[in-house]
């Protein structure tokens, strides 16, 4: 979620400096929290910052420079190598990481994982039966016609 504008702070202040309204109608009235009404005031009556604070970029990634180096030189020598192989790879480089870091590490690189061309299809088809053809893999039944109802109906 990203940090509420100074413009807004700054509404925020002064429609509780202009208005002798409560914290909650204010509050209400912009659509934050009664809580961040209260700590913007305080900051804003101890004469300190009310601007939102910088983002500060996250964790730094498990990968460096270095080890993404590496991978594409693994991947260079074996184009076919799985995640879970280059995992054991960087693993053994005093590396542990899950296979996800790998994948995510990989698609910044713009180096995607290839499937081998030995490997053999899904079995997940679309259609019905053997032939793939048709709908939902559902057995079509012929409706009755009307005299063939008529004759069970006795």
């Amino acid at each position: 979620m990203d940090a509420y504008s100074l413009d807004l702070r700054l509404s925020i202040v002064r429609a509780c400096e202009q208005q002798p309204e409560t914290r909650e109608a204010v509050a209400e009235l912009f659509g934050v929290s009664r809580s961040f009404v209260q700590k913007l005031l305080r900051r804003w009556y101890a004469g300190l910052e009310i601007a939102p604070k910088a983002h500060r970029g996250g964790a730094a990634p498990r990968l460096d420079k270095r080890a993404r180096n590496h991978l594409r030189q693994v991947l260079l020598e074996q184009p076919d190598a799985t995640l879970a192989a280059l995992c054991q790879d960087l693993k053994r480089r005093r590396l542990s990481v899950c296979p996800g870091t790998v994948c995510r590490a990989l698609q910044e690189l713009e180096l995607p994982i290839k499937k081998s061309r030995s490997m053999r299809t899904s079995g997940t088809r679309r259609g019905c039966g053997p032939c793939g053809a048709g709908g939902g893999g559902r057995r079509l039944r012929p409706r009755p016609s009307a005299s063939f109802s008529s004759m069970n109906a006795g």
